[in-house]
């Protein structure tokens, strides 16, 4: 894999620096079942609010039940479906709107999906796979394509593989793939007491 740590204000878990989204899979390795077992046991012990796990994913195997794989595949905006062709695996993150223990609205369900996935392509990191999470899909389709109840959410599709060269790439994501990472600068996201305080080194 393309190695592009982040390059930090201050040092942070080698893990955490060396997690990104590429988009270069290797269209000819499946992604074992050892692997994706991991993958989805690194989101399920991932914190929610009163412990009630709202996360749900489905899994959709190109080796193993090509069929349903391009049904997720189609639900892909063009843009995505450009590179996600080869992914082997494809995954839907989707929350549950209620808690489980008193069926009332559960308002922290998409952010502790959110973090159930973050954990998932940690795993893949530290297992040197691609995981890759999209927000370009329909989202109504993929509810009716896979039964998916009405009142959840469907969050990400998630492209898991093995790594390729950059140069399988067309030419333009080549170059977003080859671009160095960048963020915000710290004192633009977090605040010391007041909004309008950045938070300083």
């Amino acid at each position: 894999m393309l190695d592009k740590p982040a390059i930090t204000q201050h040092p942070i878990a080698d893990l955490i620096a060396h997690r990104w989204s590429p988009r270069a899979i290797a269209a000819d390795r499946p992604v074992s079942r050892e692997h994706l077992l991991a993958l989805l046991e690194a989101a399920r012990w991932a914190p929610s609010c009163f412990g009630d796990e709202p996360w749900r994913y489905l899994v959709w195997d190109r080796f193993l039940d090509s069929a349903g794989w391009q049904s997720a595949f189609e639900c892909l905006a063009e843009g995505n479906q450009s590179w996600v062709k080869n992914a082997p695996v494809l995954l839907l993150s989707v929350a549950a709107p209620n808690f489980g223990h008193n069926d009332k609205p559960n308002r922290w369900a998409q952010h502790d999906t959110g973090a159930a996935s973050e954990n998932l392509c940690l795993q893949a990191t530290a297992l040197g796979l691609v995981a890759h999470q999209m927000g370009g899909f329909d989202a109504d389709k993929a509810k009716v394509a896979f039964a998916i109840p009405a009142d959840h959410t469907c969050m990400a599709m998630i492209a898991i593989g093995h790594p390729a060269p950059a140069d399988s790439l067309p030419d333009a994501l080549r170059e977003r793939e080859l671009a160095p990472r960048t963020r915000k600068p710290l004192d633009r996201i977090a605040f010391a007491g007041r909004w309008d305080h950045g938070f300083q080194a």
